[in-house]
């Protein structure tokens, strides 16, 4: 007798390691994408898997807490790691991914599945007589919303989150910027636009005086402290953008052999390197003033826009009231959710929630009760922030090793990171063994 497959909704990196996860196990997956009939405000691509923000998979080191997720994944098989290997570009000692490419390699290693079966519907219904996932991300439609809302009998929290800008890479003058990375040696991954502490003030000023996209009346200003616009930390105080997004720590101008008061850094986007993202530089700046302001940086002064920054919605349900650790819905048992919805921030996360709600539902179908990843591994750390964070305070969390039980001992801070990860590696080997 075939089994009957899960439905899952929603084709973005959550929903697609989900998918994944399940067809590993051979079971059949349907699989719901809006996209290309309805695009949300900000989706541009009909493919899979759109990365809608920054390009980049942050830091590789094994010893940071980004760093042990990715070591999870890979022993997990994970569909979007072996997507951002394969569509990598160069970022230093970040992994960044070639947008395009990345998104082909999860559509196309899906759709070889012949247990895949794609649908490009918008879904605002929810299937009684199956395991489904929702993994419809942060900017799920306005009519699933309902359904859900009315589902969980909760309201929706939410915040907002900004994209920065990316920049034709013809329009920018080199002449003006130096090539480096941070605390690297020679040419780096980066293009850095050098500001002296008059230009940095100037800068400030026009930032905090821009005309801003306002906000419709129902809205409510709620932001993500780790994607905060520029404006906003501009407006928290003079010297905050120069410990944020700009700050020239571990950069030297080969110019002047000095480090710069201030440099606004570009990270290019593709493998041509033909565009370039304003790395930190998420805003909700009108677009002409946004064109205004930021060709008053040198090397900027003709820069031509392939995309503006923006502002959208991002929606999450209040997971400590409503999901088991298995990521079922408490008051419904068919219904798993998966990814950026859960309250994780980030590609990775969002990613490694899907893995865990894809290995979920097999265990389920199989007649087996899910037992969650040990608190001590960092997908484990993740499932904990989203099911035992006091509900009246939950907001959405990176992984960092604050999440994590703390180590036993003493523990010099330079290995940290190294006694984390030996102990979360170890612990996730033995769980994976399970699945």
């Amino acid at each position: 007798m075939k089994t009957v497959p899960v439905t899952i909704i929603g084709g973005g990196l959550a929903g697609c390691e989900a998918a994944w996860q399940i067809l590993r196990k051979g079971i059949p997956v349907e699989l719901y994408e809006m996209k290309p009939l309805l695009y949300s405000e900000a989706h541009r691509s009909p493919h899979l898997a759109e990365l809608v923000c920054s390009n980049s998979f942050r830091s590789e080191n094994p010893e940071t807490a980004i760093g042990l997720l990715k070591e999870e994944m890979k022993l997990a098989d994970s569909l979007v790691m072996s997507a951002a290997f394969a569509s990598r570009i160069p970022a230093g000692k970040a992994l960044a991914v070639d947008r395009l490419k990345f998104s082909l390699h999860v559509e196309t290693s899906l759709l070889l599945h012949d247990d895949f079966h794609l649908y490009r519907e918008e879904v605002t219904e929810i299937p009684e007589d199956r395991i489904c996932i929702i993994a419809t991300g942060p900017l799920t439609s306005e009519g699933l919303s309902k359904t859900i809302s009315e589902l969980t009998g909760q309201e929706y929290l939410y915040f907002y989150d900004a994209i920065s800008p990316i920049i034709e890479a013809d329009s920018i003058s080199s002449d003006a910027i130096f090539q480096a990375s941070r605390y690297t040696e020679g040419e780096g991954d980066y293009l850095n636009c050098p500001l002296s502490i008059e230009e940095y003030e100037n800068f400030c000023n026009e930032i905090i005086g821009g005309r801003e996209i306002p906000f419709r009346d129902f809205e409510d200003a709620t932001f993500f402290e780790g994607c905060l616009p520029i404006e906003v930390m501009a407006k928290r105080g003079r010297e905050t953008l120069r410990f944020g997004p700009m700050k020239p720590v571990g950069l030297i101008d080969p110019k002047t052999g000095q480090q710069p008061y201030a440099v606004i850094q570009l990270r290019r986007e593709n493998k041509e390197a033909s565009l370039y993202n304003m790395v930190g530089f998420q805003t909700k700046l009108a677009w002409p003033e946004q064109k205004r302001i930021f060709r008053m940086i040198q090397g900027l002064e003709k820069a031509e826009f392939a995309r503006f920054g923006s502002i959208h919605r991002n929606t999450f349900i209040n997971a400590p009231l409503l999901l088991r650790k298995s990521l079922q819905l408490k008051n419904k048992n068919n219904v798993l959710f998966a990814g950026q919805i859960t309250g994780v921030e980030g590609y990775l996360e969002s990613s490694a929630m899907g893995v865990w709600a894809g290995l979920s539902a097999t265990k389920l179908i199989s007649g087996e009760t899910p037992f969650p990843p040990p608190v001590t591994t960092a997908f484990g750390a993740l499932v904990r922030h989203i099911t035992e964070t006091c509900s009246k305070s939950f907001q959405p969390m990176n992984i960092n090793f604050g999440l994590f039980p703390q180590l036993e001992g003493r523990i010099k801070k330079s290995e940290r990171g190294l006694r984390y990860k030996a102990r979360a590696l170890d612990d996730f080997r033995a769980w994976m063994h399970s699945y």
